[in-house]
């Protein structure tokens, strides 16, 4: 397995946890206003190491052209 295989591997987890994540930041807002933001928090988190994940693939792919 390359590298760039792994980063795509990684990012499909990441961007599950992501969407898990909001999902439940959504559905605690009206009940849960705290763990609603931590939730969303998190998932923020998530999302910047998702770019950061991006970047690389896109750095990985010219190098390769």
């Amino acid at each position: 397995m390359d590298r760039l295989d792994r980063i795509r591997i990684d990012q499909e987890k990441l961007k599950n946890k992501y969407k898990l994540l909001m999902e439940q930041a959504y559905n605690l807002r009206q009940t849960d206003s705290a763990q609603s933001d931590i939730s969303e928090y998190m998932a923020i988190k998530l999302l910047n190491k998702l770019n950061r994940l991006k970047y690389l693939a896109r750095e990985h792919q010219k190098t390769l052209v």
